[in-house]
Formats: C-alpha cells, structure tokens, sequence
C-alpha cells in the first residue's frame, strides 16, 4: 500500500481543528499511539496541508474559519484525495451528518467525545483504506497496476521494474492527474527528503519512461515546469 509514511511504516495522521486545547490533546494521543501527526487550524491551511503531504487520514472539525470542514471534505474529493477523513462536529443532527457525509466524510462523531472511541473509528478507518487500496487493481489508460501481485501491464504486456521504480509508479498512479514536486516524491517513495542538487528523482522519472512510453506525443509522464511531473489519465 502507498501510504504516507515514514520508514518505519508509520500512517501519517492530519488534524484540522481551531480549539487550541482539543488539537493538543489530539495531538498527544495519537502521537502516543504511534502515530505521525500533523495539524492545521483553519479549513485553507487544512487543504493545502492534505494536498501537499497527501496523509492517510484526516481528522476534520466542521467549523472551521475561513473554508468550512465540510467545503474542505468537498474539494479534497473533487480533487481526487482518496484517504478516509473524520468529521468532528459540535452538531449532531441526522442533518448536520448527512452534510459531512455528503460532502466525502467517511465517518462522523459529535463533540464531546471519549478519545477511547476517537482512536477505535482512526484504527478501523486506516484498516479499512489498507484493504481496499491493496486489493484494487489501479488502471491509468492502458496501464494497469495490481498492488496485491505487483504486477505491472501496459496494453497487456508486463512490464519489469525495479523495487524504487514500481513504488514510484504506483505513487503517481495512485495520485492521477495531480503535480508531484520532486521534494513530495522524494519524501513517498524514498522516505526521505533528498538532496535538491541531486537529480535521482528525474533519472528514476526517466527509467520509468523509458520502459512505459510507446507514443511519445501523448506520453504518460509530463514535466511541468518548475514544479514537478504528473500522470495524465
């Protein structure tokens, strides 16, 4: 699974939330627990920070300044953001759920609320999205990829790679028609942030090429300029 993690293989968690006092506390049990955390306390923060370091889940609050949680949950799935998000809300009508839910919400819990079941919907929630992204079959025209087997097609033929180039397929793959910056790439697929005078993320960007494209006007892999590559659909 191409989870956002450190080379420990720890998930990353994202809080958004403007109580001060609530986001410490969250903060501290899920970094207790194991987790890595990172926060954001406006909705505009929060979109960048989910958009930018792609975590595997996010804890949201509704109200929010600036941008609501639920116009947040809106754009991160209108901009493709897979990873299941919480909704924290001091509202509980079946309304107020069926907005948050609507909106991409995977689930929902009213303030207040035990932290003992805050973590037991994080645990089942990042359990449920390591199923199904392991057992979905990614396709990107035709170019397949099976998480499960690791078995790599394009137009039907298999295609050979390497642990680092399978691992940053599937990173683009799994971040379809979004711009990648080097730095964003190097943190997935090396776990680490490398060198800006190294060029190792455009060498493996061209091993890749190299052994996908077959039409080089509409090839699978773009540069943009100055900002990094992106797989076109």
């Amino acid at each position: 699974m191409a989870m956002s993690e450190t080379s420990n293989g720890t998930p990353t968690v994202l809080i958004v939330e403007d109580d001060r006092d609530l986001l410490s506390v969250l903060q501290r049990i899920l970094a207790t627990e194991g987790y890595q955390v990172r926060s954001a306390q406006d909705g505009e923060t929060g979109l960048i920070e989910a958009l930018d370091h792609s975590p595997d889940l996010v804890i949201l609050d509704v109200g929010l300044p600036g941008k609501s949680g639920v116009e947040v949950a809106r754009e991160l799935r209108a901009r493709g953001f897979r990873a299941p998000m919480l909704m924290l809300t001091a509202f509980s009508s079946t309304s107020d759920k069926v907005s948050g839910l609507d909106a991409g919400a995977d689930d929902y819990l009213p303030k207040p609320f035990e932290f003992p079941e805050l973590l037991a919907r994080v645990k089942a929630l990042l359990r449920r999205a390591a199923i199904t992204a392991e057992s979905s079959v990614l396709r990107v025209r035709d170019l397949t990829l099976d998480p499960i087997s690791r078995r790599v097609e394009r137009n039907g033929r298999p295609i050979e790679l390497t642990q680092k180039e399978y691992a940053l397929l599937e990173y683009l793959m799994r971040n379809t028609g979004r711009v990648l910056s080097r730095q964003m790439i190097s943190e997935h697929v090396w776990k680490q942030q490398i060198d800006p005078l190294t060029n190792v993320v455009d060498v493996y960007i061209n091993y890749l090429r190299k052994k996908l494209e077959d039409d080089r006007d509409n090839p699978l892999i773009r540069t943009v300029r100055r900002s990094g590559y992106v797989l076109k659909a």
